[in-house]
């Protein structure tokens, strides 16, 4: 086996190994957010976010769609994906609190639209 082989499993691995990325992975669980959303519940910058999105959608763990101007994200589908994210769940139990509050704020913030105009998640991140 050649480092070569191995740099689809590194770079995943990589990926998992930032807090926020799991904490992004934990949210999506639950079903598909936009980004603004996201960047809300987690109290960063949408450019930070999607950096952090840029390396999980690298790996094949999140997939995006985009909606006019907005982008919604959503844990991929893809065959090689399943398993690490199945094996990823029980691991996270023990960040159980934390991550039902993020979960429990991203139920509370779901736009239907995305408009910025009723996007709570955009409005209450703007200056």
């Amino acid at each position: 086996m050649t480092t070569d082989t191995l740099r689809p499993l590194v770079d995943t691995l990589k990926a998992l190994a930032h807090p926020v990325r799991l904490r992004i992975l934990a949210l999506l669980r639950d079903g598909e957010l936009c980004v603004c959303e996201v960047a809300d519940v987690l109290g960063l910058a949408p450019s930070t976010v999607s950096e952090h999105l840029t390396d999980l959608r690298r790996t094949g763990l999140v997939r995006e769609r985009k909606v006019g101007r907005w982008v919604h994200v959503a844990l991929s589908d893809e065959a090689i994906a399943r398993p690490v994210l199945e094996s990823l769940w029980p691991l996270m139990t023990a960040a159980g609190a934390e991550l039902d509050k993020d979960l429990a704020q991203a139920r509370a913030l779901r736009c239907e639209t995305c408009d910025p105009a009723d996007c709570s998640a955009l409005t209450s991140a703007q200056p």
